[in-house]
């Protein structure tokens, strides 16, 4: 069983330090918990969740001002619950060690793999989906063992202390726990010496988490973001392209990390797009107050931000189409954002720099799909990459000539939902990957074992070295070369 990791003189006035050092304690007198164990906590969490639905649905509304509860049962409430059965459903299977089969290096001795828990891991959370992304790598963390500190985000704390009562109730805290608190809690919980750490959030953000991590060499897991971007071929039909990519970026208001950010439209699809969009827009969003599917910016930093990318990019040239069917005056305090569309737009402008995080989409247009495909390219890898096209062909071709963390084919955010993928992301959008089994892995540690039979190479590699060694070894590279 791991022993925990040796405390640094800078964290022992640690606030934190007692919780993850009960766990860790605990952790080591427990062992490693069995199957049914962890099917009996899968099975603890899925039953809080039902019992905490209605509260869940709630905080999350109260937190954002108004928030869709459609999207709220969806995203924190059942595919929660989904990905729990799911992984109940696998994790026999997952937990079996693995045979990677003999090698002669190694005298053709039978080998295995094990996958162990790595001990406490520390989850930090996202406001956008403040249950979600803290229960779905939770789940992961169960599946291979190990106990948890959760960090919800201080910016949904009603949501933060709902999850902390349901979790308070259903497990000990010296297997799971949760603190809540602001950015010095935060700070203090990236510094701890925990077996592994997950982040979602920002890459800036990321970055200080990581560099964090770095000085307890704790290994981590960041769910970042970026600016996913959408490519529409020309042959491939704006109205059904314009539904799929409606689903993705106003789901939330747009707050979503792997919402399409912005469009690469071929030059002489844009008008159709536009007035497709304005079309399609009018009949999802006919009003825009008193609407329960539409999902305020959770608060006025935000909303102030995402203000302020707009004015800037119409500063430098671009228009702005704004979807406002019945010219509602959004009242101050609401924090209600049109959809708007953005063409003309100077990439060097800041929307074009930073993730936008809100239901303002920028439209670039380009007159081949080389041009296209370079345009993202020059950019930084993002956590996930659309691509709309009548030719599966030349979709395989876009794949692999991109890279993202993700990637959807006519389609946008389902690769998320499919629980039985690794999600994560790439470079300046994320380290590491989770969900179903890739979550079992990326908290597990894969222990490589090899069990000696009678024979063993050893006794010919003791010094002096019988000279027959040097023979089969010039056999052996002859062979091989």
């Amino acid at each position: 069983m791991n022993n925990p990791q040796p405390v640094a003189a800078a964290e022992v006035g640690n606030p934190l330090l007692p919780i993850l050092q009960q766990q860790q304690t605990a952790f080591l007198d427990n062992g490693a918990p069995d199957y049914k164990q962890r099917i009996e906590a899968l099975n603890k969490l899925k039953k809080a969740i039902g019992e905490y639905k209605e509260e869940i649905v709630a905080a999350v509304q109260a937190d954002f001002g108004h928030r869709s509860d459609t999207e709220t049962w969806i995203t924190e409430v059942v595919s929660v619950l989904n990905e729990i059965v799911a992984t109940k459903s696998h994790l026999k299977k997952w937990m079996k060690p693995s045979n990677p089969g003999r090698s002669i290096s190694a005298g053709m001795a039978k080998s295995r793999v094990i996958y162990q828990p790595k001990g406490v891991i520390g989850i930090m959370g996202a406001w956008n989906y403040p249950v979600l992304l803290v229960l779905s790598p939770l789940i992961g963390v169960i599946a291979a063992g190990n106990s948890a500190v959760i960090k919800p985000s201080d910016l949904t704390p009603k949501t933060g202390e709902v999850v902390k009562k349901m979790i308070a109730s259903t497990f000990d805290e010296s297997y799971i726990s949760v603190v809540t608190g602001d950015v010095e809690v935060a700070s203090n919980f990236t510094q701890l010496p925990f077996d592994h750490i997950v982040y979602t959030g920002s890459t800036h953000v990321g970055k200080i988490v990581m560099k964090a991590a770095a000085e307890n060499l704790t290994p981590v897991t960041l769910e970042l973001g970026g600016k996913s971007p959408t490519i529409i071929n020309s042959n491939y039909p704006i109205a059904k392209a314009v539904d799929r990519i409606m689903m993705g970026k106003f789901m939330n208001s747009g707050q979503t990390c792997i919402a399409p950010d912005y469009i690469l439209v071929h030059e002489s699809k844009v008008d159709e797009l536009v007035s497709t969009f304005q079309e399609k827009l009018a009949k999802r969003y006919p009003t825009l107050d008193n609407n329960n599917d539409i999902s305020w910016i959770v608060n006025d930093r935000h909303f102030t931000r995402i203000t302020n990318l707009i004015k800037d990019a119409q500063d430098r040239g671009a228009q702005a189409v704004q979807v406002n069917p019945t010219d509602t005056v959004i009242a101050e305090g609401t924090r209600i954002i049109p959809p708007t569309l953005l063409l003309n737009v100077d990439p060097d402008s800041n929307i074009m720099q930073e993730e936008i995080f809100g239901p303002v989409l920028p439209v670039i247009t380009y007159r081949d799909i080389d041009e296209a495909i370079r345009f993202v390219n020059e950019r930084p890898r993002p956590l996930a990459l659309y691509y709309f096209d009548q030719n599966k062909k030349q979709a395989e071709e876009v794949l692999s000539r991109t890279i993202s963390g993700g990637a959807c084919v006519n389609e946008t955010m389902l690769h998320f939902a499919n629980e039985k993928m690794a999600f994560g992301g790439i470079g300046p959008s994320g380290l590491g990957g989770y969900h179903g089994h890739a979550g079992f892995l990326e908290f597990s540690h894969k222990k490589s074992v090899i069990f000696q039979g009678a024979l063993s190479p050893a006794p010919l590699m003791n010094n002096p070295y019988p000279k027959v060694v040097v023979k089969i070894l010039k056999v052996v590279s002859k062979i091989l070369s």
